[in-house]
């Protein structure tokens, strides 16, 4: 017996099929823009309503100090990314774009440097004493 889609999955798989291609035509769109404080933003990805009426844009950049600044300039810029985005998609309803920053990638370096440190900070006995029990 074959087994039907619900409702819900093929409506998520809709919602992340259009924020991809709205993160796509934002990211084309910025680029185009001449503004140079934007000129290291990258677009992480795109968080879109079931009723496709909001969607949330996840951008980083190198420069954390700036993040508070360029989500004011981006969404001082969504009209135009909106209107940009409402030519290329052709959706019924294009939905209003909010800038967020990501700090996925920014906690993932945090982890990592903390890794890091705390295997410096382990003394090379220790680390062999770790290796000797565990081979009993």
């Amino acid at each position: 017996m074959a087994r039907r889609h619900s409702k819900q999955n093929s409506t998520s798989f809709r919602t992340a099929r259009v924020g991809e291609l709205i993160r796509r035509i934002v990211a084309e769109s910025v680029e185009k823009i001449d503004d140079p404080r934007l000129a290291l933003v990258s677009f992480t990805n795109v968080h879109v309503d079931r009723d496709l009426h909001r969607a949330v844009v996840w951008f980083t950049t190198l420069y954390q100090e700036d993040d508070e600044d360029l989500v004011a300039i981006l969404n001082g810029y969504a009209p135009r990314l909106r209107r940009a985005v409402a030519r290329q998609a052709h959706l019924r309803k294009t939905p209003e774009l909010v800038f967020r920053t990501d700090e996925v990638l920014r906690a993932a370096e945090r982890i990592e440097k903390l890794i890091a440190e705390s295997v410096e900070s382990v003394e090379p006995a220790e680390i062999e004493v770790a290796e000797s029990e565990s081979v009993r």
